[in-house]
């Protein structure tokens, strides 16, 4: 359980600290250059869930995440150690899921502000775990690459 803490408070300290950067220095909609043609950090504001959709559902997010937090924490505890991967992703996933749920409980919306060309929506690092994390899940546990290391 400790190490689940370490991760998911990394996830959503850093995710905090680079909203509010970017909040704090680049005005609404403004794009800033990090790689010309690649890479820009444009500051949103997202009320929906990914790629916008159900804007200004705050309600339902914060439950829907509540849930999805709790079902998150639970299968983690039934998790041995030897389930790394899997305990990995989920960590990720529950980081992610927090960094965005505090955003929604403070302001209703998300920050987002990750702008590749290559990929149309703008997103941030909670995102960025819970991709991530559902990635490493999804790989593990469909390769079962912890049930081998636990034979080992």
């Amino acid at each position: 359980m400790r190490k689940l803490i370490i991760i998911v408070s990394v996830i959503i300290v850093v995710d905090q600290l680079t909203k509010q950067a970017v909040a704090s220095m680049v005005e609404l909609g403004q794009s800033v250059t990090v790689i010309d043609n690649f890479l820009y950090i444009t500051y949103v504001r997202n009320p929906g869930a990914a790629f916008g959709m159900f804007p200004y559902q705050t309600a339902f997010f914060i439950t829907i995440t509540l849930i999805v937090a709790a079902l998150i924490l639970y299968y983690y505890r039934t998790l041995s150690d030897n389930h790394m991967w899997l305990r990995l992703g989920l960590a990720l996933q529950l980081g992610g899921a927090l960094g965005n749920l505090i955003d929604r409980i403070i302001a209703a919306y998300v920050i987002d502000f990750i702008n590749f060309t290559i990929w149309p929506p703008v997103f941030n690092l909670a995102d960025s775990a819970i991709v991530i994390g559902i990635g490493i899940f999804l790989i593990s546990f469909w390769r079962n690459i912890d049930l081998k290391e636990e034979r080992s």
